[in-house]
């Protein structure tokens, strides 16, 4: 089934002089000028070619790769404003994406650069953006665990922290308190369910809390210094950001994972860093 502002795999079915003809199957044939297409393609040879309809209901296809597909979310620079709406870059160089002022929770400007999410709108049929996410989140129970790893989409800023876009089906919230690193609008990264609250708020950690936390670290920490030798130039006293950059955790919790390590004999910790402790140095 073809799935207009996705990309789909369509078989070439004819070659003219200015470019290719793909089988889109109930939309019958799709010109693929050659300025898009793969060298030496062949007649009953599949590609890969991102799907859309130009101004006269035309159906394009392109293997230009968009930010983001219809069902997905990007970051996108507003390159226009009329009396329609807002027209973000979506990584298609002859398709600017409309976000109608309809869809937009605060008037865009030319220049800005924002979170859109992109759709298909059922009246229309035409491909649109839209910068107002609630209608698209919470929609299905929030059926997560504590410690769940989850995929994040950073999407707001507030005064209580961070709002991510957990798997992109429900909203979560990072606070203060669990950030660690650099954190902006559009990133992408893994995190964990920190808590359900009771009235369904879902509180997010970027790292697995409680002892979950610290076993996980430890092993990491064991891992790397086998990897390394037996050596590695970190520790108590190391910068939170060389800390982040080798664990992608806190200090704090990188600083009581080496301690507990240490009690344990695994590892000596030495001013120039960590050394793995090898059996044949337990007397």
């Amino acid at each position: 089934m073809i799935k207009v502002g996705q990309i789909n795999c369509l078989e070439v079915t004819n070659k003219a002089e200015f470019g290719i003809f793909l089988d889109a199957g109930e939309y019958g044939t799709t010109l693929l000028p050659y300025k898009f297409a793969p060298q030496e393609v062949e007649v009953g040879q599949s590609i890969d070619v991102f799907l859309y309809f130009d101004s006269d209901r035309q159906l394009v296809a392109t293997t230009e790769k968009p930010i983001a597909q219809v069902g997905e979310w990007g970051l996108m620079k507003v390159e226009g404003v009329n009396s329609t709406g807002a027209f973000v870059n979506w990584g298609i160089k002859d398709k600017d994406l409309l976000v109608p002022f309809s869809e937009q929770r605060g008037r865009l400007r030319e220049g800005q650069t924002i979170l859109v999410y992109v759709y298909t709108d059922k009246a229309s049929g035409r491909i649109v953006g839209t910068t107002k996410f609630n209608k698209w989140l919470d929609n299905t129970p929030a059926n997560y665990k504590t410690n769940q790893s989850v995929d994040l989409l950073i999407a707001e800023r507030s005064e209580l922290g961070y709002k991510a876009i957990i798997n992109g089906q429900h909203w979560g919230m990072i606070f203060p308190s669990d950030i660690f690193g650099k954190l902006f609008i559009g990133k992408t990264l893994k995190g964990y369910i920190k808590q359900i609250r009771s009235d369904g708020k879902i509180d997010l950690s970027l790292q697995k809390v409680g002892v979950a936390k610290m076993d996980d670290l430890s092993a990491k920490v064991l891992e790397l210094l086998e990897k390394k030798g037996g050596f590695l130039p970190l520790n108590d006293k190391s910068t939170p950001e060389a800390i982040f950059a080798a664990f992608r955790t806190s200090k704090g919790t990188f600083k009581k994972t080496i301690g507990g390590l240490f009690k344990q004999g695994k590892i000596k910790i030495e001013k120039d860093g960590i050394y793995l402790v090898d059996d044949s140095d337990i007397k």
